[in-house]
């Protein structure tokens, strides 16, 4: 019904439509052939609840696959990986009669403390992007309509519903609006989820700049904004602002207010039409019920993505895989029989199964004959002698030949709806590895964590560490399988692991007092803020080993056109089995007149080879991947000058560099008479004019001093002209200067 007059409609029928019926479902109007639809939470599985409904979890819901959530996603850095989650979900969604899943979320990783961050892909804005695109294009691709979260500058959990994130323009457009950009440009989300807090003292849900201006007219956005579940103070003004769809339903006392504002004059009823019609065009989507899934085939798909998401983050003298080595692995922490695997909150699903990584490495180990030797070690809820069971873990793990230790967070160490205050493991946990590492002859470390965790006070006593994250259902046999090389660990970090949370470029300003959350570090955000200010870090965003190894070598960048160019690499698997390179590509400049990262991802690719496979990677970039936001004019700028194309191995790794001259944007400012000196002076049209008549004016002793005065110049180059008139006495008429003034207004730009 993409073509509906909503002229047919009473204004009644019009209101009723743009909130739902109940909490998971719209309004329908019968009579005019407008259905019901269900709109209901992802993004990483369908949490579709038939009883009792609610949104955070807490009530039961029908049995879906739980493939890996956003956090392994993104460390899986490949947009196939992000499609074929989006298109199983859809399938499942359709199965179900779910016509909108709610997701992918999108917001970037701003601090490792944030309780949602499992649910986001990345602390880089391209990296989120890329995915995100992809996830929407597959799950609409199976016929239900997405739902991109959390519009936008949702970045904690505390006071989610009332903070106000202040945001400078150039941070917005560079770093929290990206991702959201991409994927309304390329893949045409079916709706656009607002988020609870507000930006720079607006509400998200009546931020017509947000919803209207920017997503609409700047984007192209063509389909409907549904808010986040109580995320509407104003309906009226959230209507206006174009906010479409109102959940959950309110019991129809908000499309009173719909209906009261309009008769009043306060609402044009064309607003309410626009919104009617992009809320019943919803109804096109997923017909109820008409497919099934296959539970057995999600189940395989969800191990198989799972391993392309764990990363490896150390293994000395090559520890893993486990081949080879001896007769016994002790196996500890409860994590290994009560797997961690999903978050906590809206996104909690109900699994159709889930996988055990004590069973599974069971079953590799008997295929060996290696025994295999379990003990908790410590309990997730800090149940019974903490001591009593470590002892029993360091014996266990004394006499066996390797030790295998499940260490991370529970779901009471974080969840939407709150923040962590720290990233330490749990004291247990931390002291357990480091007994164990006193006595195993060899040790590895397996993480389950939505979050990122601190690796201190135990890193460098233990031989290997695979972070898992959280995998989904399969993660259990995922690991397992990774463990003992069946599959390669293919994930490389979406974001960075400090060595202390004091480092954390957000760290004195999250998150935030007295309402407000004030993002003083910029763009500087993550590995940007890190590698700028050269502060060490335990891991970089980007990091990732595997068991194989690979050769970068022919790298190029050359100038294709106006302000893009073209990469290419000879990538060579020069290990003895199989593997997954990505080949990551950043900018770095000091061009243009805003403080820039020391570099920026602007292109990555993952590659598949086999043994001593070869293969030439290109790869480009855009115009936007030099560019800057520039506050004073509004739009995005290419500076003229030098760019260095790099090739990393991660974000603090640069393997090799190209430098390219980019011609850019010879931008020609506007004066008056507020502006600077300095920019008087360094105008190209007026400057020569200014330092021509000045020095007509002077007298040949002054002449022969004008070295001093420009020494004397640099002195008031901060100071408005119009002050500064008073020093010139009179050497250049008021009238001469307004002609300047003229003269530099057109044209503003050249490039």
């Amino acid at each position: 019904m993409t073509n509906f007059d909503p002229s047919t409609l009473t204004l009644e029928q019009k209101a009723s439509l743009l909130s739902g019926r109940d909490f998971w479902s719209t309004k329908s109007v019968e009579d005019e052939g407008i259905p019901s639809i269900v709109l209901t939470d992802g993004p990483h599985g369908v949490r579709l609840q038939e009883g009792e409904a609610d949104h955070l979890g807490i009530n039961e819901s029908v049995p879906a696959t739980c493939f890996p959530p956003a956090v392994a996603v993104g460390s899986s850095w490949d947009p196939e990986v992000a499609q074929e989650v989006g298109a199983a979900v859809g399938r499942e969604a359709r199965a179900l009669g779910v016509s909108v899943l709610l997701g992918p979320g999108v917001n970037i990783k701003r601090s490792p403390l944030c309780g949602r961050n499992f649910e986001y892909y990345s602390e880089d804005p391209l990296l989120s992007g890329a995915l995100g695109a992809a996830h929407v294009r597959g799950q609409q691709g199976a016929g239900v309509g997405a739902s991109v979260k959390h519009f936008a500058a949702n970045n904690q959990e505390t006071e989610r519903m009332r903070v106000s994130a202040d945001v400078d323009d150039r941070t917005l457009r560079e770093i929290y609006l990206p991702a959201f950009e991409r994927i309304v440009t390329e893949a045409n989300p079916a709706t656009v989820m607002c988020s609870y807090n507000k930006i720079n003292g607006v509400y998200s849900s009546e931020n017509r700049w947000l919803l209207t201006d920017l997503l609409r007219g700047e984007w192209g956005f063509a389909g409907a904004v549904v808010s986040d579940w109580g995320a509407v103070s104003d309906r009226v003004a959230a209507l206006a602002a174009g906010l479409d769809l109102e959940m959950p339903g309110s019991g129809g006392g908000t499309d009173q207010q719909i209906i009261d504002a309009v008769r009043s004059g306060a609402l044009d009823e064309t607003v309410v039409d626009e919104a009617v019609r992009r809320v019943v065009a919803l109804t096109a989507l997923a017909p109820k019920n008409d497919h099934t899934f296959d539970a057995d085939a999600h189940h395989a798909l969800a191990r198989r993505l799972a391993t392309e998401s764990a990363v490896l983050l150390k293994n000395d003298a090559g520890v893993l895989p486990l081949e080879g080595v001896g007769a016994t692995i002790a196996v500890l922490g409860e994590f290994a029989e009560k797997p961690r695997f999903q978050g906590g909150g809206s996104s909690h699903i109900r699994p159709t199964r889930v996988d055990v990584p004590l069973d599974a490495i069971k079953a590799h180990a008997q295929a060996r004959n290696i025994e295999v030797v379990y003990a908790p070690g410590f309990s997730i809820d800090d149940r019974g002698d903490q001591d009593a069971l470590r002892a029993e873990a360091a014996k266990a793990a004394a006499g066996a030949d390797v030790t295998v230790i499940f260490a991370g967070l529970g779901e009471k160490d974080e969840s939407e709806g709150f923040d962590r205050s720290d990233i330490a493991l749990p004291a247990a946990q931390v002291a357990l590895i480091r007994e164990v590492a006193q006595v195993a002859p060899r040790t590895v470390v397996v993480l389950s964590n939505g979050g990122v965790v601190s690796l201190e006070g135990w890193h460098d006593d233990v031989d290997a560490i695979l972070e898992g994250f959280l995998l989904g259902q399969a993660g259990g046999t995922a690991l397992a399988d990774i463990l003992f090389g069946i599959a390669e660990p293919g994930g490389r970090l979406a974001e960075t692991i400090p060595l202390r949370l004091q480092d954390v470029p957000s760290y004195l300003n999250f998150p935030g007092e007295q309402g407000h959350v004030r993002y003083g570090e910029g763009v500087m955000v993550g590995y940007r803020g890190y590698s700028t200010v050269g502060t060490d870090v335990r891991y970089p965003f980007g990091h990732g080993l595997g068991y194989t190894t690979f050769d970068s070598r022919d790298f190029s960048a050359e100038i294709t056109g106006d302000d893009t160019a073209r990469v290419t690499v000879t990538v060579t698997n020069t290990g003895s089995r199989a593997g997954k390179h990505v080949v990551q590509i950043y900018v770095a400049t000091q061009a243009g007149p805003v403080r820039r990262p020391a570099r920026e991802l602007r292109a990555f690719k993952k590659v598949a080879l086999e043994a001593g496979e070869s293969r030439v990677v290109e790869l480009s970039l855009h115009r936007r991947s030099f560019a800057y936001w520039d506050v004073e004019l509004q739009r995005w700028v290419v500076a003229p000058g030098e760019y260095r194309v790099q090739l990393g191995q991660d974000a603090a790794t640069v393997l090799a560099e190209v430098a390219v001259q980019i011609v850019g944007d010879v931008i020609i400012p506007e004066l008056s008479f507020d502006s600077t000196v300095g920019d008087w002076f360094a105008h190209p049209i007026a400057g020569p004019a200014l330092m021509q008549g000045m020095t007509a004016a002077m007298s040949e002793e002054q002449r022969a001093q004008a070295a001093d005065q420009q020494e004397q110049l640099r002195m008031v180059e901060s100071m408005p002209m119009k002050q500064f008139l008073g020093f010139l006495g009179g050497a250049i008429p008021i009238e001469a200067l307004e002609q300047l003034i003229e003269a530099s207004k057109a044209p503003r730009t050249v490039g």
